[in-house]
């Protein structure tokens, strides 16, 4: 049961973390059912949204501490300058939707915590926007996965479509 589990956190869980389509590709192409991929990508998403809201700082002080900035970087580039359209036309609401297909999880609480958004907020939009978007991948994955991927890459007990 433990090897399982792991094998779950290793392949929906840790890459949906990173970068959100990640985990329901993998979940797919190693054959998991939807239930486990939908739980896994959203959990993956959440998994970074706490570490970030609360270890943040910490993390960002000990990037800094390893790896020393070299130069100041430019404060008004066209990126921030999108973001924070972003965030003055939608708020919390508008960052948290597009986290999961734009930013992707670590940079968007990242940008919502540095416009200083409550905790409580930024789990409950970040947590609907996993939702939301889980249902989406992970259905198109399913209705479309298997004409998407080769067949080499498919599990051999996928019914074909």
């Amino acid at each position: 049961m433990w090897e399982e589990i792991l094998e779950v956190l290793s392949v929906v869980v840790i890459p949906s973390a990173l970068k959100f389509f990640l985990g329901p590709i993998f979940g797919f192409l190693r054959g998991y059912s939807i239930v486990i991929r939908l739980a896994g990508t959203v959990a993956g998403m959440m998994l970074s949204v706490v570490v970030f809201t609360f270890f943040g700082d910490l993390i960002r002080v000990a990037i800094h501490k390893w790896f020393p900035p070299k130069k100041k970087k430019k404060r008004f580039t066209a990126g921030n300058r999108r973001i924070v359209t972003v965030w003055r036309k939608f708020g919390m609401a508008g960052v948290a939707a597009l986290t999961p297909v734009l930013f992707t999880p670590i940079p968007g609480t990242i940008i919502a915590v540095s416009f200083g958004a409550p905790r409580n907020k930024i789990f409950l939009y970040m947590f609907i926007s996993a939702v939301v978007w889980s249902f989406i991948i992970n259905g198109l994955l399913y209705y479309f996965g298997t004409s998407i991927f080769p067949d080499f890459m498919l599990p051999n007990d996928l019914p074909p479509r």
